[in-house]
């Protein structure tokens, strides 16, 4: 029974190692934008589309990957927020692909904030990307 107790705990350790965040060091002082909270920093590992959705609802109650559009109004106050890389982010808005069939969308909305490109067409949820979280405050 103990060596099952044990193994259970070395288990647990092993698969939380490395992937929790301190939610406060992410949230840090956000900024707001209309009614949008905006984390101040963005998570410090890139990851792909699937694992930054649960790394920003992680955060608590409300806190998700940005819409397209919310994107773009973090690139549009970026000097007002600041501190992004010259990287992709990633947004929540998923792409059709060319097939049209709905439950294959392989592909997100993404755009640097450093610069404004977007990039929809070449984005696999597969790639990793930097993020930063948001959430509405009504």
């Amino acid at each position: 029974m103990k060596k099952i107790l044990i193994l259970s705990v070395i288990f647990t350790s092993y698969i939380g190692m490395g992937q929790s965040v301190n939610s406060a060091s992410i949230i840090g002082k956000p900024v707001m934008i209309g009614n949008l909270l905006i984390a101040q920093n963005d998570f410090p590992k890139t990851m792909n589309w699937v694992d930054a959705g649960k790394a920003c609802s992680a955060l608590g109650k409300g806190w998700r990957l940005p819409t397209k559009t919310e994107l773009n109004l973090l690139y549009k106050n970026r000097k007002r927020k600041g501190g992004f890389t010259d990287n992709y982010y990633w947004s929540s808005t998923e792409m059709e692909n060319e097939n049209k069939y709905k439950e294959f969308l392989y592909n997100a909305w993404s755009q640097n904030l450093y610069n404004g490109y977007s990039n929809y067409g070449d984005f696999s949820k597969d790639n990793s990307n930097n993020f930063r979280a948001d959430r509405t405050i009504k």
